[in-house]
Parts: C-alpha cells; sequence; structure tokens
C-alpha cells in the first residue's frame, strides 16, 4: 500500500476505481441488452468482440500519441469522448430508439475511447511514484481493476433490474466524469527536452521497429494471443449461458461476473507468494491451465453454484496471466517507448480477444453455446501447452570490460542547416577489425547488435565483410532523420551498451572500432 502515500497516484487511483466501475457497469448493460435487442449467439458476442475490437485497431497510434503529446490533455479528451458516447446510449436506450446494430456502433465508440486510454495510464503510472514503489504501484492498479470487476457486474445488473438500461449508461457517464475531474486538479510535471518533438508517424515507427528487435515482446504477445484468445469465450458466450442454459436474470448475471472478480483479487493477494516459487512462463502455463479447467466447469456443469465456481477459478486465471503479461512487456519496454510498446501489446492481445470472442459466437450457432465453450476450454489448454517453450524470464547479459568506439568529428559547417531539416536520412557506419579465428563468436554478437540498432530506431542494417582481407568487417544502418540520430543515444538500455560493448571488445586494431556518419543528399 506504500504507493497510496504519494497524492498524485492516490488521487488517480480512486478516480480510476470509479471510471472502472462504471467500465465494467457499461459492459454488463450492453451485454444484457442485446440477448433483449437480438438474442442470437452471434450478436450477444459482436457486443463483446466490438468493445475489444478499437484496440486492435488504435492500441498502436493511441500509444504513440500519448508517448509524443501532453498525456494529462490526452487522458482528459478520452474519458470525454467516452462519456458523451454513455449519455448517447442512455438517451437512446430511454427513448427505444436503440436497435442491435446500433448498440454495437456505440460499443465500439466506447472501446475507441478505452483504445486511447490504456496506453497512456500504463505509461503514466511510473510519472506518480518513485522507481522504488512503482512495482507496488502496478501491483495496486491491478488489485483496484480486479475489485471493480467484482462489484461492477453487480451494480450494473441490480442497477438495471432496479431503475432499467439507461440508468447504466448513465451511471457510467458519470464514474467517467469523476476521472475528468481528477485529471484536471492533477499537476502533471512538466519535462524540458533540446529535442525536438517526435512528429507521429515517426513515432509510429520507432514503436514498431523496437517490438520487431525485442524477443522479449515477442514472447509476451506470443503467449498473450494464445491466452485471450481462447478465454474470449466467457465474455462472448457468458450472457447466454446464464439467461438460456442457467435460467437466470440479469441479477445473476452481474453476480456471476462479481465472482470473477472476486477470484481475481483473492489471486491478486497470492500471486507475490506465487512468484516466489514459479517464474513468470510457468506462472502464465498454470494460470491458462486453470482458466481452461474453468471454462470446462462452465460448459459441462450446468448449476448456479458449479458456474459460480467456475467463474472464480476464472478470476484467479485471468489475473494470474494478465498481470503476469502485462508485467513483462513493461518490463521489456523502456520510457521512452513505453506505451507505444504497450499499445502494440494491447493490440495484439484485445485482436484475439475481439476474434475469439466473434469466433466463439459463430461456432455457439454451429453447434450449441454449451459445445462451443468446451472446445474453446479443449483450445487453451492444447495451445498454453503448445507455447510454453516462448519464455518470459529472459536474462540480462554481464558487462564486459569497456571498450569505447572512436567517436566521428561534429558535423562540418556547410552541412549543418541540411542536417537540422529533418528530411534527410543518416548513414551510420562502424568499421571493425577482428581476428579470422573469432569470426563466428563476432557474427553471433552482431547478431544481437542488429536487434540493439532496431529498437533504436534503424530503418535497416546491414553487416558486410571484406573480401580481399577477412578480418575487415562495416557495421552500417540507416536512420530516418538526423533528430532520429540524435535520439538514438538516449534508447539504448545498459543491457543495449552490453551489447556494443561486447561487439567492440571483438576489434584488433590501433584505438577502438572506428564510426562515421553520412547524410543523404538529393541530386
Amino acid at each position: 500500500m506504500a504507493p497510496l502515500r504519494h497524492p498524485a497516484f492516490r488521487m488517480l487511483w480512486l478516480a480510476n476505481l470509479a471510471s472502472n466501475i462504471g467500465l465494467f457497469v457499461q459492459n454488463t448493460a450492453a451485454g444484457w441488452l442485446m440477448t433483449s435487442l437480438d438474442p442470437s449467439p452471434m450478436m450477444v458476442s459482436l457486443v463483446q468482440a466490438a468493445s475489444m475490437l478499437p484496440v486492435f485497431l488504435l492500441a498502436l497510434p493511441a500509444g504513440a500519441l500519448a508517448d509524443i503529446m501532453d498525456r494529462r490533455l490526452f487522458l482528459i479528451g478520452a474519458q470525454l469522448w467516452m462519456a458523451g458516447t454513455a449519455l448517447l446510449l442512455c438517451l437512446l436506450s430511454g427513448f427505444d430508439a436503440l436497435g442491435p446494430w446500433g448498440l454495437v456502433a456505440l460499443t465500439f465508440a466506447l472501446g475507441a475511447g478505452l483504445a486511447m486510454t490504456f496506453p497512456a495510464w500504463a505509461a503514466t503510472t511510473p510519472e506518480l511514484v518513485p522507481r522504488s514503489d512503482l512495482i507496488s504501484a502496478i501491483a495496486l492498479n491491478g488489485i483496484g481493476f480486479n475489485i471493480t470487476r467484482a462489484i461492477g457486474p453487480a451494480i450494473g445488473g441490480l442497477t438495471i433490474a432496479w431503475f432499467g438500461m439507461g440508468a447504466a449508461f448513465a451511471l457510467n457517464a458519470a464514474c467517467l466524469m469523476v476521472m475528468v475531474l481528477a485529471l484536471f486538479v492533477w499537476k502533471r510535471p512538466q519535462t524540458s527536452s533540446r529535442m525536438p518533438r517526435e512528429h507521429f508517424l515517426s513515432a509510429v515507427r520507432a514503436g514498431t521497429r523496437f517490438v520487431a528487435a525485442t524477443p522479449a515482446m515477442h514472447a509476451a504477445i506470443i503467449r498473450a494471443v494464445v491466452f485471450f484468445l481462447f478465454g474470449s469465450a466467457v465474455w462472448g458466450l457468458l450472457p447466454l449461458l446464464v439467461r438460456d442454459t442457467l435460467g437466470l436474470g440479469p441479477q445473476s448475471f452481474g453476480l456471476l461476473l462479481g465472482c470473477m472478480g472476486v477470484g481475481a483479487v483473492a489471486a491478486g493477494f497470492l500471486l507475490p507468494a506465487l512468484r516466489g516459487r514459479l517464474d513468470r512462463s510457468g506462472m502464465v502455463l498454470w494460470a491458462s491451465l486453470i482458466g481452461a479447467l474453468a471454462m470446462a466447469i462452465l460448459a459441462l456443469l450446468h448449476h448456479w453454484s458449479f458456474a459460480a465456481l467456475g467463474m472464480t477459478l476464472y478470476g484467479v486465471s485471468w489475473i494470474s496471466a494478465a498481470s503476469t503479461l502485462q508485467a513483462s512487456a513493461q518490463m521489456a519496454a523502456p520510457a521512452w517507448v513505453r506505451a507505444r510498446a504497450i499499445g502494440i501489446y494491447q493490440m495484439c492481445f484485445f485482436g484475439a480477444l475481439a476474434a475469439g470472442s466473434a469466433l466463439s459466437g459463430w461456432i455457439a450457432v454451429q453447434v450449441g453455446v454449451t459445445w462451443a465453450m468446451f472446445l474453446f476450454a479443449l483450445g487453451a489448454a492444447i495451445g498454453a501447452i503448445l507455447v510454453r517453450h516462448w519464455t518470459l524470464d529472459a536474462e540480462a547479459p554481464s558487462a564486459p570490460p569497456a571498450v569505447e568506439l572512436v567517436r566521428p568529428a561534429p558535423a562540418a559547417a556547410e552541412l549543418r542547416e541540411l542536417l537540422h531539416e529533418g528530411a534527410n536520412r543518416v548513414l551510420e557506419v562502424v568499421r571493425y577489425q577482428v581476428a579470422p579465428s573469432d569470426r563466428a563468436a563476432f557474427l553471433a554478437v552482431m547478431a544481437e547488435c542488429r536487434l540493439v540498432r532496431l529498437r533504436g530506431g534503424a530503418a535497416t542494417w546491414r553487416l558486410y565483410e571484406d573480401i580481399a582481407q577477412p578480418d575487415r568487417w562495416v557495421e552500417l544502418w540507416a536512420i530516418e532523420s538526423w533528430a532520429e540520430h540524435l535520439r538514438e543515444a538516449g534508447r539504448l538500455s545498459d543491457e543495449d551498451r552490453v551489447t556494443l560493448a561486447r561487439a567492440a571488445a571483438f576489434h584488433v586494431g590501433e584505438g577502438g572500432p572506428e564510426a562515421v556518419r553520412y547524410v543523404n543528399v538529393r541530386v
């Protein structure tokens, strides 16, 4: 609970609780309303797909904007968009003017606001607490989210039963305005930089290159896609399972979602002890198998008590896997690209959620809700076993003796204006002299250097060997602009610097490897 002693974090954490309660009230209301507007499995599952698909489509541009804009104003704009959409839902449902496709469209619009919020909020937490409290702050965010998961659906079900569907949508709008007020009050520290602000498209490309060149991000994304693709059947099919198979009403639907939240909160408090016994890869594997068991219980045992047990186990599975995968993605991304990297991660797993939710609805039309849920449970177990070799626990390399590059001379005076125009690509070159006996080891290290350069912003990378003198090597890579080149050194992590030093240590000539730069000149 230590992060709560920081006023800004405490205020935004409490406001986020209110906002998330509104989110789960909204999800409960939209899912239940569709069972009245159009009770086909496909349309019910499309409500969940519509809330998740925008994150797949918008997470990367949202992450880029959150990295290059004032994050506080960006979050305020996203919250106001969602509040306005929730009020529109309230008005249309109150006048009985909301059809099934209108509900899907407005759910998509709300999902667009969430897509803009998620990467920005994940990247904001490190600004609110010192580094020593960061892990606890991330844990508190997860616990808070699952507290709201426990009570939000129950509040939603009771609101629908007592006051009607419009009141549930209005409650969501009110909860979102609590977050808007807190963001207005928050005085975000202003950071100054001598570097020009990144352009949007350049920021998107830099984020994409970073993720493409980071194996730790690959592992987190692949494991997340498999887990969420099959786990999405619960979100897509639960309203029909409750209404048609169990014969229960909206209060029971909300309470079953609350059971999931209870399981998630309980697991959140147990995770620190479990992490002492399991690494991150093992945690996700076991969480996936527990989730498969929970889905099998929902599919095969048709009584409210077994449904409550299944949803509780599903909550345990969800928080254990989701928090571990999210932490792996966050730890793999440095501050300069964090929102973009998390945006790409969220784009992939929300895309899997949207696809899985829609697919579960289509399969339910073909074989029935029970068999569709069981098939997804089987797929979850098999998929978890097949991807278990994608490890989430990479070790940082140990530091070798420091070797400095021979730095290039300052830019010639006649080129400085050309460099700062920002549209001219920069070619960077490092020349090595390596003993032929070290060739294989040097190539292995240069494969790691390739990833370092690409993570730093390189558009292309090549390594050339001299035909006449096999001990001579040239590494070259292209950077989009001079400004991107200036940012490059600040993007290197400690592990990246270790890798570059290992490569430089192979140089046997006088001094260190020589580094030079060239600028593209149009003729």
